[in-house]
């Protein structure tokens, strides 16, 4: 895709991994970018760093969960703009959490959010995106929408839908001569998961090295973007070896809470001496990776 003299909107562009696709995209030369997210203020500050740079901005607080102030705001980007000739699906919340302790509203809202707001937005722009027969959509899914992780799991859900959703769309618009593009980045060092439990070896990736892989997939025309070497790594385990994978994420998963003592000691203790051998296989392994 040609960045130069294009228009993008971008949800989540107020942190993490939108803000950094913003901020990349500007560097790039693109003409306009259309920010949507929550937070005016957070908004106003990326519009302000971005306009530094010489590319006009304009900001949308809004909620994607809320239909129809989607629907006007849309109507009213595409009257007061024009057309937008690339969608960036990137806004999304995380909770973590044991399923059996998992709570409703939260699941609820990670759904909401992660998958019907992005999926009403799309529709919107998409029909428009069909009537002029030209235009780029990029759902950001995650690593996770490939290989689920324990106490991710309505998270993990929502990832994989967004893949299919992608994959479906690639076929339904491409007579539209509409490209639809999955991002598929590791876990990427932003405020949503710093309060998360980090799983044991994995090493957070930053959100600029995701906006620059994006821009380098789009400019190669790639279908799918996985970003990471731990992606590729983990991808290749799952087709070769699922069995192993099962194993590492069973051992890296973060406890969902303390063990008490002496509970289960039993089953325990004859798997200690095996699982701190893995443990320090991989701290060895990753040292000097």
């Amino acid at each position: 895709m040609e960045i130069q003299g294009k228009v993008a909107l971008i949800t989540g562009a107020s942190r993490g991994i939108g803000r950094a696709i913003a901020v990349e995209l500007a560097q790039q030369g693109i003409k306009r970018l259309i920010l949507v997210a929550r937070d005016r203020q957070k908004l106003v500050e990326v519009a302000n760093e971005i306009e530094a740079m010489g590319t006009e901005t304009a900001i949308v607080a809004l909620d994607l969960t809320q239909t129809i102030e989607v629907n006007i705001a849309v109507a009213q980007l595409w009257r007061n703009f024009g057309q937008i000739h690339l969608l960036v699906n990137c806004a999304g919340v995380a909770y973590q959490t044991s399923f059996l302790q998992s709570k409703m509203p939260q699941v609820q809202e990670e759904i909401s959010v992660n998958l019907l707001g992005m999926y009403n937005l799309t529709s919107l722009i998409a029909r428009r995106m069909a009537s002029q027969r030209q235009g780029t959509i990029v759902n950001v899914s995650s690593l996770m929408g490939k290989v689920a992780a324990p106490t991710m799991a309505t998270y993990s859900a929502t990832k994989f839908a967004i893949l299919g959703f992608t994959q479906a769309l690639r076929q339904e618009l491409a007579e539209h001569n509409i490209r639809v593009i999955a991002l598929l980045p590791s876990l990427t060092d932003t405020d949503m998961v710093r309060d998360l439990k980090l799983f044991r070896w994995v090493i957070p990736m930053t959100p600029q090295e995701v906006a620059k892989a994006l821009v380098t997939g789009m400019q190669n025309d790639s279908p799918e973007i996985l970003v990471g070497w731990q992606s590729h790594l983990a991808i290749l385990c799952q087709r070769l070896a699922p069995w192993l994978l099962e194993l590492i994420l069973r051992i890296a998963t973060p406890p969902a809470r303390k063990q008490q003592p002496g509970e289960r000691l039993n089953k325990l203790i004859p798997k200690l001496s095996f699982l701190t051998r893995i443990h320090r296989f991989g701290d060895l392994f990753l040292s000097r990776t």
